[in-house]
């Protein structure tokens, strides 16, 4: 086994551990009892009876009473990690009344538990109140101490296991609270993660609807707008008829195209994707011819230097165009025209589409116009659109 399994390992471990003892702390509590019992509270008994003690005893105590101070010292330990402050004062009032008798016991160790454990689990505001306590029990032992060693060696060893014992709860505590905080910063991460996948699903899909918006309305207006003047034509002009039936097919065939394109990257497959160049603003007269075709004038004119802009800015000004066409052939029917301009001002690309006909009925500010905006909110741009001071409809885009 490496040392990284090795480690893997403990901490798996670890955390089983923390696992169980959180569905069964008094198996923990009452172990821990028993643990300083077996290391500390025996061997007194077991001394007393062989007739000797510990290395330092001013007064020789019973059997009875040996038990009893025992069983008052290990016993508060059992609530240690529950209630530390209360298990604390309990332990150090049996204390000070023992060193007080002269009785010295191996289970005093139980004292330092219980310094630990408050350190470690009781609230921080709440420690002062111990010191009056400890400087109690110091004070007192010393004076027991006198007799049997010197005062400077007893303080330098009371200091220093009472040292030992609240470091030690604090830098278990510091140790605990820093897991605890990279435990929060790790479920956090995941949480922002989730997030930030959530928030990219639902840009794509705004991205892909937006596209199938641009492709589908501008394709189903031309074609319905076509298919109406094919029927009205049918009569009087079978051949505009015949011409009607063939836009219908190119139009249809090039937007199954298109959406074929599209969803051939969006799918999961092993093979490669059907790709091809997006629209830029070379593609506008095209654009324009198939407007045209379903019956509405439209006048394209263009100045600057436009095949020299951004991929991304040709594809976003192509599609406002193009749904700003689609709106004026929707709303305005085909008997309108429309004037459309693009201009290369410094830095800047600015789209004029103006509808000079007369509305059938009112605009709906539904997706198009909320995806043209979109498109141009990418690029510092901006798009208005509403009615013209001399009549129809003016859509403008300011893009960077």
């Amino acid at each position: 086994m490496s040392i990284e399994d090795g480690v893997a390992w403990v901490l798996r471990t670890a955390q089983r551990v923390r696992q169980w003892d959180a569905r069964h702390p008094w198996v923990l509590d009452a172990g821990g009892v028993f643990g300083v019992f077996a290391m500390f509270g025996a061997p007194d008994i077991g001394d007393h009876q062989d007739g000797g003690g510990p290395p330092i005893a001013w007064t020789e105590a019973s059997l009875p009473v040996m038990l009893l101070l025992q069983g008052l010292l290990l016993l508060p330990l059992y609530w240690r990690r529950r209630a530390p402050f209360v298990a604390f004062h309990a332990v150090m009032a049996v204390f000070l009344v023992q060193v007080a008798a002269g009785i010295t016991l191996r289970a005093d160790v139980a004292v330092l538990v219980a310094v630990y454990n408050l350190v470690l689990h009781a609230p921080l505001r709440r420690l002062p109140w111990a010191v009056p306590a400890l400087l109690a029990a110091y004070v007192l032992v010393l004076v027991r101490l006198t007799d049997a060693v010197r005062l400077w060696d007893a303080m330098f060893f009371l200091a220093t296991v009472g040292t030992a014992a609240v470091a030690l709860g604090f830098a278990v505590r510091l140790r605990r609270a820093q897991v605890a905080v990279l435990r929060d910063r790790a479920v956090q991460a995941e949480i922002e993660r989730d997030q930030r996948s959530r928030l990219a699903a639902a840009t794509e899909r705004t991205r892909v609807a937006r596209e199938m918006h641009d492709i589908v309305g501008h394709s189903l207006s031309v074609i319905v707008t076509l298919a109406d003047g094919g029927a009205y034509a049918a009569d009087t002009a079978p051949e505009r008829s015949k011409e009607a039936l063939h836009l219908i097919g190119d139009t249809g065939r090039r937007s199954l195209a298109e959406l074929r394109r599209m969803l051939g990257v969006l799918r999961e497959s092993t093979g490669e994707p059907e790709l091809s160049p997006q629209p830029g603003l070379g593609d506008l007269d095209a654009l324009c011819e198939r407007v045209r075709a379903a019956g509405p004038r439209v006048e394209y004119r263009s100045g600057g230097k436009l095949d020299e802009l951004d991929v991304g800015v040709q594809l976003a000004a192509y599609r406002i165009v193009q749904e700003a066409l689609t709106n004026a052939l929707k709303h305005a029917g085909a008997t309108t025209s429309v004037d459309l301009t693009l201009r290369v001002d410094g830095s800047r690309l600015r789209i004029t589409v103006h509808n000079t006909g007369t509305f059938d009925r009112p605009v709906a500010f539904g997706h198009g116009l909320l995806g043209m905006r979109e498109r141009a909110a990418m690029y510092g741009g901006t798009v208005t659109a509403g009615p013209a001071p001399a009549g129809g409809w003016t859509v403008e885009a300011d893009l960077s």
